[in-house]
């Protein structure tokens, strides 16, 4: 069953990965498919505590997976980057695709700077397993994310997050690990209004770095409403150890906001089933 026109669909696997069924494309979020593990020895090192809530072979056909940065392995595991690379395509930074473009694969791989888009309906762009399933205009626009405070990007690393938009079909922003409202309010100047926001929360954090690496529940409930979303939904909240904030904290920021497509902002989107979500 596909989504209607004014809705999209929405298959959360855990942490930042999702299936997002959008305008006939079915596009996997930042691939996690590992099992439960510790990502080294280090005092830093990302630990993940639940497997995930969905096989990928369940998930099914998969047009494209975009990936909002290729080096934290809360956003591409190990599973979860050779799977992406079995697919018809990736959209991912620039540097994302320098690195993942040596790994093999049979996927094509491509880079976007911020701001740049992708035309998802161009069969010489996108090949054209992903073309036939695209709407006539459908577009994809690499989207700028701060992951952290100024002083550390460089050690973070570059990020990315995504817009996709096409005739007669919901806009949808999905944020990536994108921590600051004021780059938000940039997005919002240069591309308008959004009807789906989909925000990465859990206020992530490591020992060395004073600040939250993305979106606190606070940060999210105010990056929607600079967004204008219809609808919200949260990734980004559960299965590793460095989130300091849970799916808990958006439900309480969010309890009472309102839609203007009717129901809370905030949709309910529980692990592992696919829920369709009005806008």
């Amino acid at each position: 069953m596909s989504p209607s026109p004014a809705s999209i669909a929405v298959t959360v696997v855990g942490g930042p990965t999702a299936l997002l069924e959008w305008a006939g494309l079915r596009l996997l979020l930042d691939p996690t498919f590992d099992e439960p593990q510790r990502y080294g020895d280090h005092p830093d090192a990302l630990e993940k505590t639940a497997a995930p809530a969905v096989t990928f072979d369940a998930l099914g056909h998969i047009d494209a997976a975009l990936v909002s940065h290729h080096h934290h392995e809360d956003n591409l595991d190990h599973r979860g980057r050779d799977l992406a690379l079995t697919l018809p395509l990736v959209v991912t930074t620039p540097v994302g695709a320098q690195d993942l473009g040596t790994r093999g694969g049979t996927a094509r791989v491509i880079g976007l700077a911020d701001d740049e888009g992708l035309a998802l309906d161009d069969p010489g762009a996108v090949g054209a397993t992903v073309a036939s399933h695209a709407p006539a205009g459908a577009r994809l626009v690499a989207l700028p994310a701060q992951h952290g405070p100024d002083e550390w990007a460089e050690r973070l690393g570059p990020v990315c997050g995504f817009l996709l938009s096409a005739p007669g079909h919901p806009t949808v922003y999905v944020s990536g690990d994108n921590s600051e409202v004021g780059v938000v309010d940039t997005i919002v100047s240069r591309h308008g209004r959004v009807d789906a926001a989909i925000l990465f929360a859990g206020a992530a954090r490591v020992d060395d770095i004073d600040a939250p690496l993305t979106l606190t529940a606070e940060r999210a409930r105010a990056a929607a409403l600079v967004l204008g979303a219809r609808r919200v939904i949260g990734l980004h909240v559960d299965q590793w150890t460095h989130f300091s904030e849970g799916r808990d904290a958006l439900e309480r920021e969010f309890a009472g906001l309102e839609s203007a497509a009717g129901g809370a902002l905030l949709a309910p989107t529980p692990l592992g089933v696919r829920t369709e979500v009005a806008l």
